[in-house]
Order: structure tokens, then sequence, then C-alpha cells
């Protein structure tokens, strides 16, 4: 296990450098700069766009500047934004990462675990209107136009029945006088979310070595007791208005992304469970007396897991340039919103942080993606 990861590891660095030589020398081809979308009033004397060029290093030779960059970015120093000049590019990366990440994080956790249990139960229980109407559903949601889908969103939520924000991160108004800054607020969520699933998933873990009557209290009070302390936990701490500000903006953008990423999770994992079903061990485990849920849950779903826990980490690793077109449409100012303001303008130090993050996540989903196959399928052996 440590020689593959050690090779892997070291395919990743030679990867990520291509990576970043391929998308710097593009970003760099493209015809302008900066100085000129900052000095498009022909009053302006040739001298000062020179001036600017030579203050933001854009008068040297392009590979001069890309190993300029190499070595400022594997010591830790990402630049400075061209268009947030002098707010260093690291800054707001961190800003705006957690945003994006916990926007299609949660969506396909969610949709990863709504689609992988639909598409079990409906492989297994095959023919009838239930399995039909959902089918028709999933291909529906697979293959709807993303923009149009979240703009029918925005209008039926939020213009026609008014129940959640039309878009953006906070609402200004409610944060004036604010005792903490968003981010503040924001980061304490995500920390508060991840204890309330790490209780939950304990409450599952150990329910499933009780009886069944104590497995069923055991998961309703390891949901509800988390849960219902989140909430009275930040309705006492006196930002609870704010938290309530942030989440309800997060609901929409997230319902969205959860309700697309489902319909391709449950197609898969249906027609994954349907070729495993007609496997030969399938039948011997029948023939044996084992009970149905048992074939169902630890013969058949586990191994018919393997295609979608890979889209499921793929789809992890891609959110960050995947979630460009969502960001927009709900303006939510997470990394992909930046990076497309970034590339429009040409801020070559920001679109490089951010095409870098995404270089380096989908490396990474690939690294966890063969570890998690041998965990997976005992068949599969790393070497």
């Amino acid at each position: 296990m440590w020689k593959f990861l050690g090779k892997r590891l070291l395919q990743m660095a030679v990867t990520l450098i291509l990576f970043q030589a391929a998308t710097y020398f593009l970003i760099d081809a493209q015809p302008g700069d900066i100085a000129d979308i900052m000095t498009m009033d022909p009053n302006i004397p040739p001298a000062e766009r020179q001036r600017l060029r030579a203050e933001l290093g854009l008068d040297r030779p392009p590979l001069e500047r890309f190993i300029t960059y190499l070595g400022n970015f594997y010591t830790g120093n990402l630049g400075v934004s061209f268009q947030e000049y002098p707010t260093p590019v690291l800054q707001i990366i961190k800003e705006r990462l957690p945003r994006t990440l916990v926007l299609f994080v949660s969506a396909s956790l969610v949709s990863f675990w709504a689609g992988f249990v639909t598409g079990k139960v409906l492989a297994w229980r095959r023919g009838g209107f239930i399995e039909y109407t959902s089918t028709i559903a999933g291909v529906t949601l697979y293959t709807v136009f993303t923009p149009w889908f979240a703009l029918m969103m925005i209008w039926l939520f939020a213009v026609q029945l008014d129940w959640l924000p039309t878009g953006k991160f906070l609402d200004p108004v409610e944060w004036i006088g604010a005792p903490v800054t968003s981010n503040q607020i924001f980061i304490r969520m995500i920390l508060t979310a991840t204890v309330v699933l790490a209780v939950v998933f304990l409450g599952l873990w150990l329910s499933n070595k009780m009886p069944r009557k104590q497995r069923v209290l055991i998961r309703l009070a390891s949901f509800l007791l988390p849960v219902g302390g989140a909430i009275l936990f930040w309705q006492l701490s006196g930002v609870g208005q704010y938290v309530w500000d942030i989440a309800s903006h997060l609901i929409l953008p997230v319902m969205t992304v959860t309700l697309i990423a489902y319909g391709g999770t449950m197609l898969l994992m249906r027609t994954s469970m349907l070729e495993t079903l007609r496997e030969d061990y399938i039948l011997t485990a029948r023939a044996k007396g084992l009970p149905d849920k048992v074939v169902r849950d630890k013969h058949a779903a586990r191994n018919a897991l393997l295609p979608v826990w890979t889209g499921l980490v793929f789809s992890i690793g891609g959110s960050i340039s995947g979630g460009i077109i969502t960001e927009t449409i709900f303006s939510w100012p997470g990394i992909g919103l930046a990076l497309l303001n970034a590339a429009l303008v040409a801020d070559i130090p920001l679109a490089m942080g951010a095409f870098t993050i995404i270089g380096m996540m989908t490396l990474l989903s690939h690294l966890v993606a063969d570890i998690g196959y041998a965990f997976l399928d005992p068949r599969i052996r790393v070497h």
C-alpha cells in the first residue's frame, strides 16, 4: 500500500506541474491583458499602460513569469489578484473555497445517499408503476439543462412562492451592525454540521447491532437530538438570525444541484444493480436460503456500489469547475464565480490559483477512488 501511495503521489506531482504549465500558457495566450482592460480610456497615455504592466510583471517573457510563478506557488505564495489588487490570491481562495465545498459536497452526499437507496430498491423490485415513473423522473433530472432548471427553481420557490431568497450569499441589510463577520459564522456552521453528522453516523452504526425496535428508536434519537441541539445552540448564541440568513440562501442552490445529481446517481445505481443481480454468486446466495435483505444489501448492493462510488468521488473532486454555472446563476460567491470573473479580465494569478485547486482536487479524487476500491471490492489489491 505504501509503495502504491508513493508512486501515485509522484505521478500526481508531475501531472500537476504539467497541468499548471498548460493552463498558464493558455491563459497568457489570450489577446489583451489586465492592463488593457484597466486602461480602456483612450486618453490614458501608452506610458501609463507600460508602467502598469511593469508593476504587475506583465512586461517579462511568459516563460520567465511561469518559472517565477512555480517557485512562488510551491513556497506558499500564490501572488496578488490583479482585479482585487493588492489582495493576495490565497486570501481570496480561503474565503471562497469553503462556500463552494459546502454547496457541492453537501449536494453530492445527499444525492449519493438518496440515489444509492432508491436505485437498489428499484432494481430489486423491477417492474411496476413506481419503477417506471422513477426512471422517467431520473432521466429527466439527469438530462435537464442546468441553467434553465436553476432559473425555474428560482422562479418557483423565490418568485412565486417567496419561500427562499433568489440568490447571493447573504442579505446585506440583515448584517448591518453584526457582531461577527459572515465568514466567521460560516466556518462555525461548517464545524457544527460536522459534529452533527458525526453523531448521526455514530448512532446509525451503533443501531445496526441492536434489535429491530431499539434500532428505530436509536436512529430517530441520533438524528433528532444533534439537530435539535444545534438549532438550540445557535438560538441561544445570539447570532441565530445570521445563521438562518446564510442557511436560507444556501437551500435553493443545494436543492438544485442535489436534484440534478440525484437523477444520474439513481440511474447508475439501478443499472449497476440490475447487472449484479444476474451474477452467479447472487443465485448461489439465494439458493442458500439467505434473507432477501441480506442478498440485496450485503451481496448485490455492495458490488453494484463501485461505479456509483467512482461517480461520487469524481463529482466532489470536480465540484469547483462544475459549479461555475450554478454559482453564476445564483450569484453564489464561491471559487467557481471567482474563476469566471478572473478569466474574463485576464487575472492570471487568481485564475491560476483556482485552476490549480481544481487540478489538485481532481487528482486527489482519483487517488481516493482507487483506495476506496480496495475496501469495497476484496478482489482488488493495490501494489
